[in-house]
């Protein structure tokens, strides 16, 4: 039996694989990472959720209003033991927005840190709302 809470599905702790829309070059499972989004007057923040990735493996891209993100997750270091319960799986996060503020690409802030990777895209001058003067 399925039940839609206002049309929003959510999914819990199983990672979300994208299906072919977009064309990749390696092998292994894609995955979608949730992704929390807040606007202010002067900039937007995304909070992308991409455990298992180190800051070396991310690729952050913003070309014209498009931005990608994508994070490879490396496999465990594997010694001589066995793995008895293996729920991490090796793959690429993949995940494109349109932004349709104007950025200010100089001023962009990534921090990857424990899993979360924390975008800040300031808005680019024009951008933000301007209170004209009047000159009398």
């Amino acid at each position: 039996m399925t039940h839609h809470d206002e049309g929003k599905e959510i999914q819990v702790g199983k990672k979300q694989e994208v299906s072919g829309a977009t064309e990749h070059t390696r092998s292994g499972p894609v995955f979608i990472p949730p992704v929390d989004i807040f606007e202010t007057e002067n900039e937007i923040n995304l909070l992308a959720d991409m455990p298992g990735v180190k800051s070396d493996n991310v690729d952050i891209d913003l070309r014209e209003n498009t931005l990608t993100i994508a994070g490879e997750i490396e496999p465990l270091e594997q010694g001589e033991e066995e793995d008895l319960l293996v729920e991490y799986e090796v793959g690429r996060y993949f995940r494109q927005f349109t932004i349709p503020e104007l950025i200010d690409q100089e001023k962009i802030d990534a921090h990857l840190s424990e899993g979360v990777l924390k975008l800040v895209l300031p808005k680019a001058e024009k951008a933000k709302p301007r209170k004209i003067e009047i000159r009398s």
